[in-house]
């Protein structure tokens, strides 16, 4: 029985092993030339595996695309979860949100590109059965209810609808991404995060002083 254990264990960890190289290849090739633009042959000679591999894996280069925007948006609401339950309280938990996702950005830019270029695709650009919209909205739908729960607890204007300051947040988040992702060289990182949210929490305003006050 122990044989039988030891031989599914390194089937799974051998079947890991070789969709993860599949993975790797075939968002290098759609991250260089686009989806229309990476052939299956490339991917799989990167790869190093036959194409009926990639097929038995992915079923086909629609699916092994998707399976990188899968895991694009998996990834980045994983991170945002576990970054809002690290910390207590709206500003706190929208600083490490931020934070994690400029670390997604450093660490899996191509990921977060191809994510983006996806979104961003003229109609006919990739395949109509290509699904992410939901998935993309997992993100938006969890710091709206953060949102919620910050107008709840008297943080912020009750006369502001939630779903606009959640918009405005995630629109600010996602410009800094976008910038991050097509440019290498612009740092976002934890003070980066604290800038966006002070702004978004406190506006650019200037502070009245009161009489006396230096």
């Amino acid at each position: 029985m122990e044989l039988i254990y030891r031989a599914v264990g390194f089937m799974k960890r051998n079947f890991e092993i070789m969709r993860e190289k599949i993975l790797r290849a075939g968002l290098k090739a759609f991250a260089e030339r686009g989806f229309a633009g990476a052939s299956v042959q490339e991917i799989v000679d990167a790869a190093r595996v036959t194409k009926p591999v990639l097929y038995y894996y992915f079923k086909s280069k629609t699916g092994l695309y998707q399976a990188l925007l899968d895991q694009a948006s998996d990834e980045c609401y994983q991170r945002v979860k576990t970054a809002a339950e690290s910390v207590t309280g709206l500003e706190a938990q929208l600083v490490e949100i931020l934070t994690a996702l400029f670390d997604f950005l450093k660490q899996r830019r191509d990921l977060l590109r191809l994510a983006f270029s996806a979104a961003f695709a003229s109609p006919g650009e990739l395949p109509a059965r290509l699904k992410g919209r939901e998935q993309g909205s997992r993100n938006f739908d969890f710091i709206h209810g953060l949102i919620k729960a910050g107008k709840a607890a008297g943080n912020l204007d009750e006369k502001l609808p939630s779903v606009d300051l959640a918009n405005g947040i995630y629109g600010a988040l996602c410009f800094h991404l976008m910038i991050g992702a097509l440019k290498s060289e612009v740092t976002m990182n934890r003070e980066t995060a604290k800038g966006i949210v002070g702004l978004f929490l406190h506006g650019a305003a200037a502070r009245k002083r009161n009489k006396g006050e230096l």
